[in-house]
C-alpha cells in the first residue's frame, strides 16, 4: 500500500466482530497483538522491538517479519535510539504509531483503553486527511471550495440547531 494512495474512510465495525475484521485485512493475527500493545502502553509511545519479542509468543523473525509489513503500509513509523553506558554505547530499534496506525488502534480499542485526549487526537488527524483528501478530489472534479464549505457550513449548523432544540425541550418540560 503505498502511503501516498491513504483514503480515509471511516470504518464503523460491530464491537463482536472487529478483531475478525481486522484479521482479515491484515491476514495474521500479529499485527493485530501488536497493535494491541501499543494500545495498552499508550498510543504515542515507544513500541520497543525487543519487548515485543519478550512480549508476544511468536519468533524474532516472525515479529520482524511483521514489523516490517506495518511500516512498509504507514502503520508504524521505524526509528533507532542510542543507549549509552560508561562501557558501550547499543542501538535500540523502536517504533511509532503512524496516523494511520492510531487510526487501525482507535478501531481495535475499548472504549476504556484511550484518554479523551488520544481519541480526540486521532478523530482530528483523521478529519484533517479526510478533508485533504476531499480536496483532491474536489480539485480534479472542479468542485469549488466556496460549494463544499456551503455544505460543511449548513452541516454544523444543522448539528447545532437540534443541540439548541433539544436544550430547550428540556428546559420547557
Amino acid at each position: 500500500m503505498s502511503k501516498e494512495k491513504i483514503y480515509p474512510y471511516i470504518i464503523f465495525l460491530p464491537a463482536e466482530e472487529k478483531q475478525w475484521v481486522l484479521k482479515t485485512v491484515f491476514g495474521s493475527e500479529i499485527p493485530i497483538d501488536i497493535l494491541k500493545i501499543s494500545i495498552k502502553q499508550g498510543i504515542s509511545k515507544k513500541i520497543y522491538q525487543k519487548n515485543l519479542m519478550k512480549t508476544l509468543p511468536y519468533s524474532n523473525k516472525t515479529i520482524i517479519k511483521h514489523l516490517k509489513m506495518l511500516t512498509e503500509r504507514g502503520i508504524l513509523k521505524e526509528n533507532m535510539e542510542k543507549n549509552e553506558s560508561r562501557t558501550r554505547t547499543v542501538w535500540v530499534k523502536y517504533y511509532l504509531l503512524s496516523n494511520l496506525g492510531k487510526w487501525f488502534a482507535l478501531l481495535l480499542a475499548e472504549k476504556t483503553d484511550l484518554t479523551e485526549a488520544e481519541k480526540t487526537e486521532i478523530f482530528c488527524n483523521i478529519f484533517k486527511s479526510y478533508v485533504k483528501w476531499v480536496k483532491e478530489i474536489s480539485q480534479k472534479l472542479d468542485v469549488s471550495k466556496k460549494v463544499l464549505q456551503e455544505i460543511f457550513d449548513k452541516e454544523m449548523r444543522k448539528g447545532a440547531t437540534n443541540r439548541v432544540a433539544k436544550v430547550k425541550k428540556t428546559n420547557t418540560a
